[in-house]
């Protein structure tokens, strides 16, 4: 069953967010770290690089000492639409290793904000010294993973959560495993403007 939302789940989500927030930037402070800082945009992706040509975002991330905070401001996508929101290994298909961040809502204009926490720096990764039992909670889910060095993950990407919302809009109907129940539709935009190597995540020092 898809998930249900709502307006006020999104506004309580960013309000939580926000003490958050102010807890580990309140804790860095007395640490006295030095915070850094960089911005960058998503662009359309290949997928819908037709359909949402006039789409974009602009991503902050700040580092305050422990974790990254990531904000992202979304315009010119479809109005009161829901998306995911993925930390990728590069930007187009097949994305590589990628990493589910949350969810992303737009209001009726086309516009929708975003802030997440966690590791976003170049030393964001994914490993896996050897296979393990998984839960298999859906059909397409892996009973177990393979194993793999470590990779990093640059890059970002933004999925819409449904196909039939991605046709709604003029793009593909393709469907992909980019949400929840791995049956989302296909991307919407992404850093595919930083090359496959250097995804913008990498610039942001540990």
């Amino acid at each position: 069953m898809h998930r249900m939302r709502s307006h006020w789940k999104a506004g309580a989500c960013v309000l939580a967010a926000c003490f958050v927030i102010a807890g580990l930037v309140g804790s860095t402070a007395r640490g006295g770290s030095r915070s850094q800082t960089i911005s960058f945009d998503m662009v359309p992706s290949t997928a819908a690089q037709t359909c949402l040509k006039n789409a974009s975002a602009h991503v902050v991330v700040r580092s305050v000492g422990p974790v990254e905070i990531m904000t992202v401001e979304a315009t010119g996508l479809p109005p009161n639409t829901d998306f995911d929101f993925f930390v990728i290994q590069v930007p187009d298909a097949p994305f590589g290793l990628s990493w589910y961040q949350g969810d992303f809502q737009t209001g009726r204009l086309g516009g929708g904000a975003g802030v997440f926490v966690g590791r976003f720096n170049d030393e964001t990764f994914i490993v896996a010294p050897g296979p393990a039992p998984a839960p298999v909670l859906h059909p397409a889910d892996a009973s177990t993973n393979p194993a793999t060095a470590p990779v990093h993950t640059f890059h970002l990407g933004l999925w819409f959560n449904s196909p039939a919302d991605a046709v709604k809009a003029g793009c593909p109907g393709a469907v992909t495993p980019f949400n929840g129940e791995h049956d989302a539709g296909v991307q919407a935009l992404s850093t595919r403007n930083a090359p496959p190597d250097h995804g913008p995540l990498r610039d942001l020092e540990s």
